[in-house]
């Protein structure tokens, strides 16, 4: 009988989600599962990792499954370093990051702690995958979502993942019925085009919300944000090596030693 696979769950919106509880269930069909997840809730934390405060870590129980679980005081990328370095007695070999409660398409994977937490298992060299669901209510129905996830997953443990990448995975708010199916995609040029709303406290000083809204700029019809308008799960595979290597040459017109 071969062994079971042991995977790594972690997200960013705490471990107490009912996202996280889904994928975590979805994982316990699949393999040996160990969550080691934030607190509270981290979104938006990007890559952040705690360098000048303390980190605690506590196992705790929530529900009647297998799983281990450990709670961490820190960001959704110290739960991978410290799963990896300090819980977990072997590589894991897959880490599943999520299901985020909102979209992480386009440019929204550089600022989500739940991408950046798939990636930080990347660069262990830890094959990943980051799973979200375009609905940011904290009691957003998953259902539908949970047989593309296992299909997304078991494909990515048998036919494992490009070495330096991890997988984006979108998931349409849609019945399942509606949904057409699943693309492998690139990723939109978009952003967000942002203000402040800057106020007064009652002592006189001035404090900013964060607001504004999301533009796509691409019209190609082989991008996350396309698949998404039109019912599709999206997948895109995604480099943690930032270098622009078509730009080396560019540069090195430049003559910069002279």
């Amino acid at each position: 009988m071969s062994k079971k696979p042991l995977i790594l769950v972690v997200n960013d919106d705490g471990i107490t989600a009912p996202g996280i509880r889904t994928l975590i269930k979805i994982m316990n069909t699949i393999g040996d599962v160990v969550v080691v997840a934030p607190d509270s809730p981290q979104s938006g934390m990007g890559h952040a990792i705690t360098v000048d405060s303390t980190l605690y870590v506590e196992k705790i129980h929530i529900d009647n499954g297998p799983q281990s679980e450990y709670s961490c005081s820190g960001t959704p990328a110290d739960c991978v370093k410290l799963g990896v370095r300090e819980i977990l007695k072997r590589k894991p070999d897959l880490c599943v990051s999520g299901i985020n409660h909102g979209s992480n398409s386009s440019i929204n994977v550089i600022y989500s702690g739940t991408m950046s937490a798939a990636i930080e298992a990347g660069i262990e060299g830890i094959p990943a995958i980051g799973f979200s669901l375009l609905d940011f209510n904290w009691n957003a129905n998953f259902e539908h979502a949970e047989s593309f996830i296992k299909t997304i997953t078991e494909r990515a443990l048998k036919n494992g993942l490009p070495e330096g990448v991890v997988l984006n995975v979108n998931i349409p708010n849609k019945n399942k019925k509606d949904i057409k199916g699943i693309r492998v995609c690139r990723q939109a040029k978009a952003n967000w085009v942002e203000k402040f709303d800057k106020r007064q406290s009652p002592m006189g000083k001035d404090y900013y919300w964060l607001a504004g809204k999301f533009v796509n700029l691409d019209q190609g019809e082989d991008t996350d944000e396309w698949a998404l308008e039109n019912n599709y799960v999206s997948v895109v595979p995604v480099q943690f090596d930032l270098t622009a290597y078509q730009s080396i040459k560019q540069i090195n017109t430049w003559n910069l030693n002279d």
